[in-house]
C-alpha cells in the first residue's frame, strides 16, 4: 500500500510543479511558391508543454491557371519543438506534421495525405501579440500535379 502511496504523491507533485499550458493563435498571409508564386492565407491554432507544442492548421492558396498553378487547400495536425521561452524577443522552433490536402486545377482534383516539415521564429511585439514567420516544405501524395510545396508567410500570433 505505500508503495501505491508513493506513486499517488510522486504524480501530484509532478503535477503540481509542471509548467504551465500555454495556447496561441495565428492569422497568416504568405506566398506559396510551387509552382508558381501565388497568395497563401490561413489560421493555425497552437498549445505548447515548455518545449513541445502541438498546432492545428488550415491554409489556402488559390489557382493561377495561366501558370498551370493549381489552388490547394490543407488542414495539418503539427508538433512543434521550440525554445522554452523567447530569448531576446525571439521564439524559434522546428514543426513537423501530417494532414489532408486538395488539390484543384481546372477538370484535375486531387485529395490525399500530406506532410509538411518547417520552422520559423515568433517575434514578440506588444504584450501577448507577437509576429511569426515560417516556412515549410509540403509534401503531398502521388497524385498531385506539384509535390514538394514551398510556402512562406508572415502573421500575426496572439500568446493567451
Amino acid at each position: 500500500m505505500t508503495r501505491v502511496r508513493h506513486f499517488a504523491v510522486a504524480g501530484l507533485l509532478l503535477l503540481v510543479a509542471s509548467a504551465p499550458a500555454y495556447a496561441d493563435a495565428t492569422a497568416f498571409i504568405g506566398a506559396n511558391t510551387t509552382p508558381a508564386n501565388r497568395q497563401v492565407r490561413g489560421l493555425a491554432f497552437g498549445m505548447g508543454l515548455l518545449v513541445i507544442g502541438f498546432e492545428g492548421e488550415y491554409a489556402f492558396s488559390p489557382d493561377d491557371p495561366s501558370a498551370a498553378a493549381p489552388s490547394l487547400r490543407t488542414g495539418m495536425a503539427n508538433v512543434l519543438l521550440q525554445t522554452p521561452g523567447a530569448f531576446f524577443g525571439f521564439q524559434p522552433y522546428f514543426t513537423t506534421g501530417t494532414g489532408i490536402y486538395r488539390e484543384k486545377l481546372g477538370a484535375h482534383t486531387d485529395t490525399g495525405v500530406g506532410f509538411n516539415t518547417g520552422g520559423g521564429v515568433k517575434v514578440n511585439l506588444i504584450g501577448p501579440i507577437r509576429l511569426r514567420v515560417d516556412y515549410r516544405i509540403l509534401k503531398l501524395g502521388s497524385g498531385a500535379l506539384n509535390s514538394p510545396a514551398h510556402r512562406i508567410y508572415a502573421g500575426l500570433n496572439l500568446k493567451f
